[in-house]
């Protein structure tokens, strides 16, 4: 079986197991993921985004408008009545 063909078999939710398992560092049923199942898990993850689009995968920024964009609505001066 090739890279290709086993991608494919990868559904949704084997995708989202895989990327539960890597943030936590354990599989669904509480077994902990050693050093090389980690690393298969990361590239199958890795392998399976590419076909995604990017605001999909993992890691993803959004583009701010420009570079002094904070994405934070800019602060207005409190006025206090009497």
């Amino acid at each position: 079986m090739d890279i290709k063909e086993l991608l494919s078999k990868i559904t949704p939710e084997v995708y989202l197991s895989l990327k539960r398992s890597i943030e936590i560092g354990r599989w669904p049923d509480g077994r902990k993921l050693t050093s090389e199942q980690r690393s298969l898990s990361i590239q199958a993850v890795i392998a399976y985004e590419q076909d995604l689009p990017e605001h999909q995968k993992t890691g993803f920024v959004p583009h701010k408008k420009s570079a002094c964009d904070s994405g934070v609505p800019e602060e207005k001066p409190l006025s206090w009545k009497h």
